[in-house]
């Protein structure tokens, strides 16, 4: 499955960041269970009551 524009750019600021491979695995999975959890909205689009939502 090829990542959407939105997560190569995340993925790409991290590796510039120089964070762990798997760190940035780890947390590219978890944008991308929000975003689905979200019916593949942007999130841009979302806010603070849809982060709760998920953590809660």
């Amino acid at each position: 499955m090829e990542a959407s524009p939105f997560l190569n750019s995340i993925t790409s600021q991290m590796y510039a960041r120089r964070y762990a491979k798997r760190t940035i695995e780890t947390y590219t999975t978890w944008i991308r269970r929000y975003i689905v959890y979200h019916g593949k909205r942007h999130p841009t689009e979302l806010g603070g009551a849809e982060v709760e939502s998920v953590l809660g």
